[in-house]
Formats: C-alpha cells, structure tokens, sequence
C-alpha cells in the first residue's frame, strides 16, 4: 500500500470530444500504480487520451510500462494516448529509455487541448 497522497490521479472527458484526461501528481511507481492502471483502464479505448504529467515528479520503470501498455490497447482500438507537460527528471528518464519518442508530447495540457477537435 502506498503512503497517502504520495501519488493521485484524476480523470475526466473534454466535453464535446474524443478526448479523455488523465493528471497525474506525485511518484509513480510499482507501489503508487495501481490508481494509474484504473483509470488508464477506464479511459483508453477507440479516443484520445492526454496523460497530464505536469505534477508527476518521478516514474520508474512501472509506470513506463503501464503507459506503454495503455498505448498499446489504444492504438488497437484505433485511439491514442499522448503525454503533456513531462518535468525534468521524468522528462530525461523518458528520454533516455527510448519512450518519449513513441508518444506525442506536448509541453503543456493546454497544448495538447488546443489539438483536440470538437
């Protein structure tokens, strides 16, 4: 079990849209996870996901591949999971494993928003 408040997730849909937001705040890791998979679980489909990683300030190797994951099952069902504001040292991490460069980013949620069509 994960100590309180180390690691939140809030979802939501763009109204009007395809277009599903997940925020995530804190550290991500094989502990903390588990809110991540829910909610991924309940928003990737056939629409577009935004995972906001503006208040994320650490994801390891767990949380990588849950966001792979989702990925995957999107692009199956012919959506997408895209990633906005990732903070150093998430950023770098994201970098150097390879990972940043299979998703779209976007330097802040209200970039990756102004994207979405209506």
């Amino acid at each position: 079990m994960s100590p309180p408040g180390r690691f939140t997730v809030e979802a939501w849909t763009v109204p009007g849209t395809d277009t599903d937001v997940v925020s995530v705040a804190g550290e991500l890791d094989r502990d903390t996870m588990a809110p991540l998979s829910t909610a991924l679980e309940e928003h990737v489909g056939a629409g577009r996901v935004v995972v906001d990683c503006s208040e994320l300030a650490f994801c390891d190797s767990s949380g990588l591949n849950a966001l792979l994951g989702a990925r995957l099952r999107a692009l199956e069902n012919g959506g997408s999971v895209e990633l906005s504001g990732l903070r150093r040292p998430v950023d770098r991490m994201f970098e150097i494993t390879g990972v940043r460069a299979v998703f779209q980013v976007y330097e802040t949620l209200d970039e990756a928003l102004a994207e979405t069509t209506l």
